[in-house]
This record gives structure tokens, sequence and C-alpha cells, in this order.
């Protein structure tokens, strides 16, 4: 029979589980680098790509979130709702698992791009306008200018 008392092996145990489970969060916290960290030590070409992406990626966040909240409102079994097929039904197996189209969604993001720069242009073209109305009208006025 062992002369410690049995609480005070499961003191032990516990002491225990309790260090190697703090080790593990502490190397965790320590070791693992931050998103901005970890996205500043890739390549340009990447970086670029992951940056033009980002958007495309918070798009198709939202569109699953969408999906969720439609199939939490329906009545039917998760497998049947919303528009992403299973792969475990023959006639769902051959539907597009993208939820963005990304060559529409790019070429959505450079329409609106473009309407933004046309939209600037205009407006410097009209504020350059009124500078030279004022600008005629200034030197009309002033007959000693000419």
């Amino acid at each position: 029979m062992s002369a410690k008392p049995l609480w005070f092996r499961w003191a032990r145990v516990y002491f225990a589980g309790a260090c190697i489970i703090g080790t593990g969060v502490l190397l965790y916290q320590t070791i693992r680098p931050s998103d901005e960290k970890l996205i500043s030590q890739f390549s340009p070409e990447i970086r670029a790509e992951y940056e033009r992406n980002k958007e495309l990626r918070q798009k198709e966040q939202q569109r699953l979130m969408e999906i969720v909240k439609q199939t939490a409102a329906s009545n039917d079994p998760i497998w049947k709702t919303g528009p992403i097929g299973s792969p475990l039904e023959k006639e769902q197996r051959n539907l597009s698992m993208e939820l963005v189209d990304k060559e529409l969604f790019h070429k959505t993001k450079a329409e609106e791009e473009q309407k933004e720069a046309i939209k600037k242009s205009v407006e410097q073209s009209k504020e350059l306008e009124q500078l030279l109305q004022e600008q005629k009208k200034k030197s009309s006025w002033n007959i000693f200018s000419r």
C-alpha cells in the first residue's frame, strides 16, 4: 500500500495535465506567426495574388453564410437543401462546387473600377471647365491685363 493519500496522487495527475496543456498553449502562442507576418513572408507574386483574391474569398464566405441560413430555415435534411450538391448522390456529383463564379466576379469588379475611373475623370473635367470659365470672367473685366 502506498504511503501517500489518494487525493495527493490525483493532485499530481491534474498538475501534470495542466503543465502539459499550459506548455502547449504557450508554445502555440509564441511559435505561430500572425497573419500579417505570414503574408509579409510570401513572395511578391503570391502576396499580390492573395491581395487580389481576398475580396473574392470574402464574397464566397458571404455566399456560404447565406446558404447556411437558408439551410437552417428549411425543414428538409441538410444534404437536400441549398445549391451545393452532395458528392454522395449520383445526380449531384457533377455540379459545380464554386459558390461564386470567379470570372464573373473579376469582370464585375473591373467594370466597377472602370466606372469609378470614368466618374472621377468626368468630375475632374467639370472642375477644369469651371476653372477655365472663372479665368475667362476674370480676364474679361480686367482691361489692363491684356
